[in-house]
């Protein structure tokens, strides 16, 4: 079995991401992706601190 190095989130601070267990949060702008912890504040609730390696957050595309 292959060794891997700790997970790491592909989210960087400030990408709008919405949860996909709770639409009615709304979107969400990443604060901090930190390893596995992601710190997300929606807008219908607030900050929220995600386990990234648990819950796969969906980014959403900003439009141009």
């Amino acid at each position: 079995m292959p060794v891997t190095g700790p997970f790491q989130s592909f989210l960087e601070p400030g990408q709008i991401v919405e949860h996909p267990d709770h639409p009615e949060w709304g979107w969400g702008q990443v604060q901090s992706a930190v390893g596995e912890r992601v710190t997300v504040n929606f807008q219908h609730q607030g900050k929220v601190l995600i386990d990234a390696s648990r819950i796969t957050l969906k980014l959403v595309p900003r439009s141009r």
